[in-house]
């Protein structure tokens, strides 16, 4: 006899816990979203209102790049102007090739960061590689400050990876190249780690990622990584790419993950259009955790995918609707309203699913579709309460939606 298959999440992964500028990191803390932004932060303007939006969005942590001496010098006027307009965000500095110079040539850029991240591969080259690598090290413990070490294979530490391919090669079964190269990333990790916490970094100020570019090579690397060390992990596919293929890419390889109980913080590593809105990827990440059970951000909005009963686009306007005025008045409403992420409203088009997943959902509204009776029944907390007619159903509803959401969350704000 068939047995059900168990589909829960496997338990979260044991870590150790990591104050990333007073948002914490693994420890069986919630997993965090992150983003970066892609201004020059010299420019800081552009940097502030950047990180403002992709804060208001939901990103928990921020990380900027710092490449040269202006944007060092850029890093504390940032933080101060955004602490000014309330937002006391963490923010990661993403150093490359000179961190040591910059953060020993800046000490104000060293202290108004949340966290350093360093990259082995490219802290430094032969000789000079352990030495700059310790002085980045050396200038997070006195600033007491987390590192997050950040392999990436687009620029893994070649020596290494030599070392590893002549000893694969000698032995008598060897491993694939892709295998040998999976071994590579998941060493360099851990050897930095080891290597800053023998200099005096303690373990609950690591943070370690191991960033590939296909779904495949993620799985392997974390679930190696996840095996061999207790550390924090941050997961993220980077250059995921450009719109659907970036969201799927990202999705699956981190939902894999994420099911097997590895991910303390994410990143969705999303290839913006020209001109486009940043803030997708928080988006992205913050709906992955949702619609994976780990997390609750925003009301989840229930609509039809429509058929040939569904000629009329009204459910298919009224859903958007709603969904971006959720969007739009979540930074209010999470203030305002608490508890008000975990409402469900269901926005159907024809009879034939629709009262029915509007009884499940909080609220919801089954519209007629084509031949039906132009009625819509409303029904709330899986009863049916009323039904909208005429030409102003969509904007009715809205009302009522809003309405709910003072009625039901509105009252448990003042009774706090």
């Amino acid at each position: 006899m068939s047995t059900c298959l168990e589909y829960d999440p496997k338990p979260r992964r044991t870590t150790v816990a990591v104050d990333v500028g007073g948002v914490i990191v693994g420890g069986g803390a919630p997993v965090v979203v992150q983003s970066m932004t892609n201004t020059d932060t010299a420019d800081v303007d552009a940097t502030v209102a950047q990180v403002a939006a992709l804060h208001r969005a939901g990103s928990e942590i921020v990380r900027i790049t710092v490449d040269r001496d202006e944007s060092a010098a850029a890093v504390p006027k940032i933080r101060e102007r955004l602490l000014r307009l309330g937002m006391d965000v963490p923010l990661v500095g993403d150093f490359h090739y000179i961190g040591h110079k910059l953060l020993a040539d800046h000490p104000a850029c060293a202290e108004a960061l949340a966290k350093y991240r360093i990259n082995p591969g490219n802290v430094g080259f032969k000789d000079k590689k352990d030495k700059q690598f310790a002085d980045i090290i050396e200038m997070a413990i006195r600033y007491d400050k987390p590192v997050r070490i950040g392999v990436n294979w687009g620029s893994l530490d070649q020596d290494l990876l030599t070392t590893l391919m002549d000893r694969n090669a000698a032995e008598g079964s060897p491993l694939s190249a892709r295998q040998v190269m999976h071994e590579a990333i998941c060493q360099s990790a851990l050897i930095s780690a080891e290597l800053a916490e023998s200099i005096g970094l303690p373990r609950n100020r690591i943070i370690l990622s191991a960033k590939v570019s296909q779904v495949q090579d993620l799985i392997a690397v974390y679930s190696m990584l996840a095996e061999r060390s207790g550390h924090a992990l941050h997961l993220g596919l980077t250059e995921a790419g450009m719109g659907t293929k970036g969201i799927v890419a990202s999705s699956a390889a981190m939902g894999y993950v994420l099911q097997q109980g590895i991910g303390d913080t994410i990143r969705v590593s999303l290839t913006p259009e020209p001109n486009g809105d940043r803030t997708r990827e928080v988006q992205v990440a913050q709906e992955l955790l949702q619609v994976m059970g780990f997390r609750q951000f925003i009301p989840v909005v229930a609509a039809c995918p429509g058929c040939g009963r569904t000629t009329s686009t009204v459910f298919q306007e009224l859903a958007q609707r709603i969904q971006e005025d959720i969007r739009k008045n979540m930074p209010v409403w999470r203030e305002k309203y608490p508890g008000v992420e975990a409402l469900n409203v269901a926005v159907m088009g024809c009879i034939v699913n629709g009262p029915g997943e509007s009884k499940h959902a909080d609220i919801g509204i089954s519209l007629p579709g084509t031949g039906e009776t132009p009625a819509a029944p409303v029904f709330i907390d899986g009863k049916k309460a009323l039904t909208l007619r005429g030409p102003d159903i969509a904007a009715d509803f809205e009302k009522l939606v809003i309405d709910y959401i003072e009625q039901r969350f509105g009252q448990r704000s003042a009774a706090e």
